[in-house]
């Protein structure tokens, strides 16, 4: 899609309405967060909606136990995280992994296009190897409609395949962080 084409366009701004409407459409119930910028509108929609129920964590690995137990509960759930925080849960992984237990995570990308804090670049350019070391499957995407259409397919992947599947969203598509 061309910057021309208006829905490449609306989905260049809007990509996490679209994205929040995919995960609906997918079942979702429970989403996970540590506050983050680059997730800021989706956990916008996901707090307003009085069917999903949201859990701010203090740390992400409590995301992939609460993903699990929602899961054995019969609940679809989603984890939002950023890439810093990846490091803080490759052991949690191991549960999901082993047990075969769906696992959707969602992974705002540091480190990369206009990075300002050196402090996230190891881990930035360490995540995607990192993920699929432990058996994740790693999906990346750089615009809206790559986003949305990745979002649709992993959680396919996720629930109807009993898969941990993780989406990377470039830092590009982000924008550049004012500090």
């Amino acid at each position: 899609m061309t910057v021309a084409d208006p829905i490449a366009r609306d989905l260049a701004l809007h990509w996490p309405e679209a994205v929040y409407d995919v995960l609906k459409a997918s079942g979702i119930r429970q989403m996970c967060y540590v506050p983050d910028a680059g997730h800021s509108t989706l956990i916008r929609l996901f707090g307003a909606d009085p069917e999903v129920k949201c859990n701010v964590l203090t740390t992400e690995e409590e995301g992939i136990a609460i993903a699990t137990g929602a899961w054995l509960g019969g609940q679809r759930s989603v984890v939002l995280m950023q890439s810093s925080g990846v490091g803080n849960c490759i052991n949690m992984l191991s549960l999901p992994v082993q047990s075969r237990t769906p696992l959707l995570m969602l992974v705002t990308m540091r480190g990369e296009w206009a990075e300002f804090n050196p402090w996230q670049v190891p881990m930035g350019r360490a995540v995607e190897a990192s993920l699929r070391a432990i058996g994740v499957t790693v999906l990346r995407a750089e615009t809206g409609a790559d986003l949305v259409e990745t979002v649709e397919q992993a959680a396919g992947m996720a629930f109807d395949g009993d898969q941990q599947i993780a989406v990377l969203i470039g830092q590009r598509l982000l924008g550049k962080k004012k500090w």
